[in-house]
């Protein structure tokens, strides 16, 4: 089945690449609950991810964002991001790159123009719409950074629980499911939505569908093939020369 989807690859002239956790696993990128330890193991994941509780405790939730940045800093892109890299560098008018992940690892391994679905960690916004006198780089330093103009706060620049995702990342990246001709669903177990729905779009659309996972999947009954195994053991077979 491999060599099948080699194939299509190569005879792909637009790729979308969805990836999910499990591209991130080998780099040793610890889980949204891993990172419940020690001082932080006595709150719920779900409190520290909603504006609500960041408005009632912003100090707690910038520190544990903080924390998970951190223990971000200390891990690597694997093959299955440079891969990515790679295939993009060497066909950059061929694939779109979309991402559930928000470690920034395709960035770092190279990866450009990555639609980041749930944002980036290692991004910040500010938490209220921003007056003329907010401007992030002269923020001051805080926990979290804050307007010295008007008080706004700084928050992670991603998506929180019961937030939208970001309506333009969204919309790109239903663009490239509706207009590819193979999508490969890597490190997912497609239960997110509205994430796990491009994949079905793309079908619908007339794509090929490949789902690249160790485990079952909710998406494999979408997939033209299903290949089993790790994105860092795969990603570079599959899209190497």
């Amino acid at each position: 089945m491999l060599d099948t989807v080699k194939a299509w690859v190569r005879q792909s002239q637009r790729i979308a690449v969805l990836t999910g956790a499990g591209v991130s696993a080998e780099s040793g990128v610890p889980t949204f609950r891993d990172v419940q330890t020690g001082y932080w193991a006595q709150f719920r994941p779900e409190d520290m991810a909603t504006e609500a509780g960041f408005r009632a405790h912003p100090q707690r939730v910038w520190d544990w964002y903080q924390y998970r940045r951190d223990l971000l800093a200390g891990v690597s892109p694997n093959a299955g991001h440079l891969a990515l890299a790679d295939f993009q560098r060497r066909h950059p008018d061929c694939i779109t790159l979309i991402t559930q992940n928000v470690d920034g690892l395709h960035q770092r391994a190279g990866s450009t123009g990555v639609l980041c679905l749930h944002g980036d960690i290692f991004q910040d916004r500010w938490l209220d719409t921003p007056r003329n006198c907010c401007f992030i780089d002269h923020a001051v330093a805080g926990h979290p950074p804050y307007c010295d103009r008007c008080g706004n706060l700084l928050r992670p620049g991603v998506v929180w629980f019961g937030e939208p995702l970001p309506l333009a990342t969204l919309e790109a990246a239903e663009q490239a499911a509706n207009q590819c001709d193979l999508m490969l669903v890597v490190g997912t177990a497609g239960a997110v939505y509205p994430a796990a729905g491009l994949a079905h779009q793309a079908r619908a659309a007339g794509a090929r569908v490949v789902v690249l996972n160790p485990a079952p999947s909710a998406l494999d009954d979408a997939a033209h093939a299903v290949l089993r195994g790790t994105a860092a053991t795969v990603l570079p077979q599959l899209l190497g020369d």
